[in-house]
């Protein structure tokens, strides 16, 4: 296994060279959280790609993962200025989503992963749809399971989807 850890860098990485990371293709996992990265760039070469890790960045999008849309399993983003979940849809394989302290402002963004159907870890504490259920955790997680019903993990019971589904 290939692993790329480039986080913390000096000065920070502000641009992603396609090109350079294109030559990274037997690269499973790439971390590159904790920059000052804007914007996401095609990932071509990086068919083995399983875990990307952008969190503690600038991103304002999540765009260009077409190229690792049958590998990538993980996607890591928090703590980045995303306000949509535009961009996952053919991410067949994806299973993680850490979309923490974002700017998503409503539960309905979640419709949006409807597609993803192997997904089952998720985590979006820190956005503004929290606003939408005044801080309430069991409303959320409810609004949470309503519109990703595949979810599994410790804190879903079989009442909480009962209750999803209900309400």
């Amino acid at each position: 296994m290939f692993l790329l850890l480039l986080p913390y860098s000096k000065p920070p990485i502000v641009k992603l060279d396609a090109k350079s990371l294109g030559t990274l293709t037997q690269c499973q996992k790439l971390s590159l959280s904790t920059n000052a990265i804007e914007k996401m760039v095609p990932l071509t070469g990086m068919s083995k790609l399983k875990i990307l890790s952008l969190g503690r960045n600038n991103i304002k999008k999540i765009e260009k993962l077409d190229d690792v849309a049958e590998s990538l399993e993980q996607l890591w983003l928090s703590y980045n200025q995303i306000t949509s979940l535009d961009g996952l849809a053919s991410l067949t394989k994806l299973t993680t989503l850490y979309c923490s302290n974002n700017l998503i402002k409503a539960f309905s963004e979640l419709d949006k992963l409807k597609s993803n159907e192997l997904l089952k870890d998720v985590l979006f504490l820190g956005n503004p749809m929290y606003d939408e259920v005044g801080g309430d955790k069991e409303k959320a997680k409810i609004e949470t399971l309503k519109r990703l019903p595949q979810l599994s993990g410790s804190f879903v019971t079989p009442a909480d989807r009962e209750a999803a589904l209900q309400a």
